[in-house]
């Protein structure tokens, strides 16, 4: 039986493996995609302490390798269903069916869909949600961003550097993402910011060839060229698999404080699918420090109460 079974790879989950295995628990961490989560796909982060400025899959692999260096176990094994009725936690994958005595949940976000015509058409053949990841398709070419936060704006800036233009549309008049980053958007020349719009259709012949815009102040239609698409809109948790058994918001995020204690006993929340007033690496790894050390305090009472775990 698993001491921790740890659910994600982020930088939530990574740092909880480490402050496991540092409290001498043997956990096994379960990942769906790749190590990081959403910092391995930024192209460059400039507030995690100690580092000036470093790329997030760098960033990703140092906690990574770090993780490994004590032990971890890291299993790449997509969950598809979990039972936390018992003591005893059921944890089934694509490859087997897992007991655990404790869970850290940190599965984090993923990200949010336009959900207008030409999206899902066109997804891979010029629309993409990763501008680091798809950006150098679109090199000297034409593309737009979607959206007003900071992953908009950074996937903007990013843009600028290698395409021949670069739109950002957003459905306000101001930018919901830090000043800094929108200072640099507003004063980058290859970067034409179209406020209070909105996409009404992503056209194209076989691939993505323009988008069809929507004032929503003026009620004007527009449409533009472009050669590609990235869509910023935000993030959704996506906490439906565990739903059943740990209360969520009306956003569907776990109803968790800073002890990162579910209304489960012996299951815990790191992350940004927990509600949180704010999402971002420094705050992922805290909860996954907290959360690895709520895990070993619950092993430990359970071990001086001489609660059963055994199969």
């Amino acid at each position: 039986m698993i001491d921790t079974a740890i659910i994600g790879a982020g930088c939530a989950g990574l740092t909880a493996a480490i402050y496991s295995l540092r409290a001498g628990l043997k956990p096994i961490i379960f990942e769906k995609s790749i190590y990081g989560g959403q910092i391995a796909i930024t192209s460059e982060v400039e507030n995690y302490p100690a580092f000036e400025k470093i790329s997030g899959a760098e960033l990703a692999q140092r906690m990574y390798n770090q993780a490994k260096s004590l032990g971890a176990d890291i299993r790449f094994e997509p969950i598809s269903s979990v039972d936390f009725s018992d003591d005893k936690k059921i944890i089934t994958t694509s490859k087997e069916v897992y007991q655990a005595k404790t869970v850290i949940i940190a599965n984090g976000v993923k990200r949010r869909t336009l959900d207008c015509p030409g999206e899902k058409e066109y997804t891979g053949k010029g629309v993409s949600y990763c501008a680091t990841c798809d950006g150098a398709f679109f090199r000297n070419r034409i593309t737009a961003v979607v959206g007003g936060g900071n992953t908009a704006l950074e996937d903007a800036l990013y843009l600028a550097n290698i395409c021949k233009k670069v739109y950002l549309i957003h459905r306000r008049d101001t930018f919901r993402g830090e000043k800094a980053l929108a200072d640099s958007v507003i004063a980058n020349e290859n970067i034409e910011i179209l406020y209070d719009n909105i996409v009404e259709q992503i056209t194209g012949e076989k691939i993505v060839n323009g988008l069809d815009l929507l004032n929503k102040k003026t009620g004007k239609k527009s449409h533009i060229d472009i050669n590609g698409v990235f869509i910023a809109i935000g993030l959704k948790p996506d906490n439906s698999m565990f739903s059943p058994f740990i209360n969520t918001d009306e956003n569907g995020y776990f109803i968790v404080d800073e002890t990162c204690t579910t209304n489960i006993k012996g299951v815990f929340v790191a992350g940004d699918s927990r509600s949180k007033p704010l999402r971002q690496i420094v705050t992922a790894t805290a909860d996954g420090a907290v959360a690895a050390w709520q895990a070993a305090n619950y092993l430990n009472k359970g071990a001086a109460m001489g609660r059963a775990f055994s199969v």
